[in-house]
């Protein structure tokens, strides 16, 4: 079996999420479509590095795949892209070592979350317009106690799917940029809804309707409160996911 990497950028607005689902249409799903098409086979295996939910979007998303044949990378990536819809793209193909697994040799990744201070008529599937005024400097005292490893139980959905809520998180700041408030967030994994639910209560920080301790509380005592706050997920993407060798950057891009 060969064994190639696939890094992946997609518009999530029309899928149900990354994960292969019974009669619905997932990203996974077309990239073994198109795979068994371009090879001529069934037996193909596409394994990404995490999930993204319904509405997430996708800047770097990296995933392997594993399938018998020698055909050089180029026509790999050109031949699934011809059949591919235009919101899902594979930026490019590496082969690897037979050893390699998208998701287990992951040692971190990075998401952005797209903030407008106004309405917006461009980017209404990739961002969160929010009408109160934002205080960012309120908003980074927050994020500053999640920063390290926490339990993050209080901001997870995963309902005992995953062995621990722990999750190392490496960077999380706020960032202007014009019109956009820019959420940057570095963790080893993350659990499921955790993204959109931190981003949600550091909005309720911004607005000035809660204390940035809050933080604090709900690391040292799980609450289900944050999940009132979950943000919606057009303004998610999953930026870069980083493997050994790769040094984590302080730096971002957006999409708009």
């Amino acid at each position: 079996m060969g064994k190639f990497k696939l890094t992946i950028e997609y518009d999530g607005g029309r899928f149900k999420g990354w994960q292969v689902q019974e009669d619905a249409r997932s990203i996974q799903g077309l990239l073994i479509k198109a795979a068994k098409t371009v090879f001529e086979t069934e037996k193909v295996e596409v394994y990404g590095s995490g999930r993204t939910d319904a509405g997430v979007h996708a800047l770097g998303q990296v995933a392997h795949l594993d399938v018998n044949s020698k055909m050089p990378v180029r026509l790999i990536r050109q031949k699934m892209n011809d059949l591919l819809p235009h919101d899902v793209n594979i930026i490019s193909v590496d082969a690897v070592s037979p050893k390699f697994h998208a998701r287990h040799d992951a040692i971190a990744r990075s998401y952005i979350y797209q903030i407008s201070r106004r309405r917006n008529a461009f980017g209404k599937h990739f961002m969160w317009w929010v009408k109160d005024p934002l205080d960012v400097e309120r908003m980074n005292q927050a994020a500053a106690h999640l920063v390290g490893f926490h339990d993050f139980k209080s901001f997870s959905n995963e309902k005992g799917t995953e062995k621990s809520s722990k999750v190392e998180l490496q960077q999380l700041k706020v960032v202007e940029k014009g019109d956009m408030v820019i959420v940057h967030i570095v963790a080893s994994h993350f659990l499921w809804k955790m993204v959109r639910r931190v981003v949600g209560c550091l909005v309720e920080v911004g607005t000035g309707r809660m204390d940035p301790a809050k933080f604090k509380e709900w690391l040292e005592a799980p609450s289900q409160e944050p999940a009132k706050y979950t943000a919606p997920p057009a303004g998610l993407f999953l930026e870069r996911v980083y493997f050994p060798g790769e040094q984590v950057s302080k730096e971002f891009k957006t999409l708009l």
